[in-house]
């Protein structure tokens, strides 16, 4: 089952570490060829401290990825984007499903990575995870995605185990003016997005904005269509107050509606084979948030967020599931020292999941409501002025599943000069229990005539564990080169088993059938190990070179009276080798090029082979307001697939070679 752990070919590695490595950061709004390497190592970012910070002296894994990336990338997708991130697998599943992950465990489902939209955490309680057809707005709109690969449970809580994840959009004041984008192609049949932003008085600002999309379905391994179109319309608002010299208010909104087509396999009782349909599912939520912050003086502030989101989506094979969440965070930051700088928080969730299901998927308590009280304290320490530093803190929460949970960390970093930063860091990280764990009934198609299996939660389920030791070290040893490394060792424990019970026999719903029972419980453990590599190299004013390259690999043991079969393939469920190399040029006559070279190695569990894919993207800008682009993507490959679901029955859909053009009017 295991294959032995390999690193993909060695000419693509040495052709990748020798253009050297990139973290994938740049000023927002700001061409990147125009910024020095400097610049580049040096832009602030929140994730790991929750205060602004130089990446280059941040003690964590951390990549960036500004407006101009993603622009520039091609992507059409936020899931798309996160493919140029080091250390990030993504598969895309369908037309609007995706499996994005760090550090292994990937999956439709996944549940091990923490996903925040502007500091808001927009992890579902049916499975701790993300819907990615569900977190989009005006591409435009985002000012940078800021990932740390590795745990970021102290400051952010349960399910940010393996890594974390949080778009962080423009202030409005940042939007002014109008924006329009259009275009089409053979996979995007049709995309547009309006914006215009403005001003209210000499001390606020607003942005609405409206986008629309429709995707064509894909093909299947044959290269027939097979249904699979995928819709969206989204509308939204930002409004930025800076109220007094002190005070800053922000308050933005969201409302989408759409729908995707999937076929599956709907198993029945009735028939030993399941019905193959079309499943037209329906997705609309929305979303406010409020945040107020205030700079007491040049080394204290403190912000108090709010927020609220709903979702509802209704398929056949799944019923209707809605989700309603309500969140308050407050924290603050001050120096009590000159050695000691605190941050330390409170916060509160409370979310109501419903979900009546049907006859083959249910949850077992219809409707659940689930409060998490949260607080954090974290101390950075300066324990040699401007060279070495000690963050310590923890994040306790407590949670209607499994009551108190503690997250710890350590990290210390060393500057022995402005070109060089060494960290390491030791964390420990929970992912708490989702409805999922306690309250699934999941009937799974026919394994014998007359015999199905069937998932089933338990109540005695508990957190899954992980203890990290990451080291990295961040250098620029040439004015136009920077190098970024880090190797990590995961312990895992209490991890999700689906343990096989006892046959039953059921009369009801007729005809009596067997059922074979496999309740969820946590019997395993494992260690994952690996390395990230990313480099930035500036050949020439106009020229910008970025890769990176990662390796993983993930080993799991069952206890001994475990009898699970299906939790531990996920050693096998995410590629050992990841790479990427970015060529970024500014050609004469106002042109930009981009060329895009990923490598994706197999997917044993899923029997997925590795592939190399080319996406490029070319771009006029006749007047500084317009610009002109035909992107392509996955041009090596008619098609190729990329991932497939674990628990759903659905025909597996492979990802197509698309091209499309657009226009984007500034005014």
């Amino acid at each position: 089952m295991r294959q032995t752990a390999t690193f993909f070919p060695a000419a693509l590695l040495a052709a990748i570490v020798g253009l050297v490595f990139s973290t994938g950061i740049a000023s927002a709004g700001t061409d990147l060829t125009e910024l020095s390497l400097e610049e580049l190592m040096n832009i602030e970012i929140t994730l790991v401290s929750k205060k602004a910070k130089p990446l280059s002296q941040t003690a964590a894994a951390v990549s960036v990825l500004t407006s101009d990336d993603i622009r520039r990338s091609g992507a059409s997708t936020i899931a798309d984007a996160l493919r140029l991130v080091p250390g990030i697998h993504v598969g895309q599943v369908g037309s609007s499903v995706w499996a994005v992950a760090a550090r292994g465990f990937n999956g439709v489902y996944v549940n091990k990575m923490l996903v925040m939209v502007d500091g808001r955490s927009v992890y579902l309680p049916l499975f701790s995870g993300v819907y990615w057809n569900r977190q989009d707005t005006a591409l435009d709109d985002i000012d940078r995605i800021e990932v740390v690969r590795g745990p970021g449970g102290t400051l952010w809580g349960a399910n940010a185990v393996n890594g974390v994840i949080n778009i962080i959009t423009k202030s409005a004041k940042n939007t002014q003016g109008g924006y329009v984008q259009a275009g089409t192609g053979t996979e995007e049949e049709l995309f547009g997005t309006v914006r215009y932003g403005g001003r209210l008085g000499e001390h606020a600002w607003y942005r609405i904005y409206a986008k629309t999309f429709e995707r064509d379905g894909q093909v299947n391994q044959a290269g027939a269509d097979i249904p699979g179109d995928w819709n969206m319309r989204r509308t939204g608002f930002r409004l930025d107050w800076d109220a007094s010299d002190l005070d800053t208010l922000t308050m933005q909104g969201d409302y989408y509606e759409g729908k995707s087509v999937t076929v599956i396999g709907l198993p029945s009782y009735a028939s030993p084979l399941p019905t193959i349909i079309e499943d037209e599912g329906r997705t609309q939520g929305g979303n406010v948030l409020m945040r107020w912050q205030r700079r007491l003086d040049d080394d204290a502030d403190f912000a108090l967020q709010a927020y609220y989101d709903t979702t509802s989506d209704e398929g056949v094979w799944y019923g209707d599931i809605s989700d309603t969440i309500a969140d308050v965070d407050f924290q603050h930051r001050f120096r009590p020292s000159d050695r000691h700088e605190l941050v330390w928080g409170l916060g509160f969730r409370h979310t109501i999941d419903e979900a009546p299901g049907t006859e083959m998927l249910t949850l077992t308590v219809p409707k659940r409501t689930v409060n998490v009280y949260s607080a954090f304290l974290q101390d950075a320490i300066m324990l040699k002025p401007d060279r070495l530093s000690l963050t310590v803190g923890t994040k306790i929460e407590h949670n209607d599943y499994t009551d108190f949970e503690y997250q710890p960390s350590a990290r210390l970093t060393y500057t022995p000069t402005t070109r060089r930063t060494v960290w390491a860091a030791v964390s420990r990280a929970v992912r708490t229990p989702s409805r999922v764990d306690h309250d699934l009934r999941l009937t799974g198609p026919a394994i014998a005539p007359g015999i199905y299996p069937r998932f089933v939660g338990s109540d005695d389920f508990e957190s899954e564990e992980l203890m990290a030791f990451e080291l990295g070290y961040r250098v620029q040893p040439l004015d136009n080169v920077t190098l970024d490394g880090a190797v990590f060792y995961h312990s895992y424990d209490n991890l999700r088993t689906g343990e096989t019970g006892m046959p039953l026999l059921e009369l009801t719903p007729a005809p009596p059938h067997m059922v074979v029972p496999t309740v969820t419980a946590n019997k395993m453990r494992g260690e994952a190990y690996g390395f990230e590599l990313a480099a930035n190299w500036h050949p020439a004013p106009w020229w910008l070179m970025r890769s990176g390259y990662t390796f993983y690999d993930l080993q799991l043991r069952l206890d001994d009276d475990s009898l699970d079969m299906i939790e531990i393939g996920a050693e096998d469920e995410a590629p050992q080798n990841l790479a990427f190399v970015h060529s970024t040029m500014d050609l004469p006559g106002q042109i930009a090029l981009d060329l895009v070279v990923r490598y994706v190695d197999t997917v044993p569990a899923f029997d997925i082979d590795g592939y190399i894919e080319l996406d490029a993207r070319v771009a006029w800008q006749p007047t500084a307001d317009l610009e002109l682009f035909v992107a392509g993507r996955n041009l090596l490959d008619a098609h190729h697939q990329e991932y497939f679901p674990k628990y759903i029955s659905s025909l597996p859909a492979d990802v197509e070679r698309s091209v499309y053009a657009g226009v984007t009017w500034r005014f």
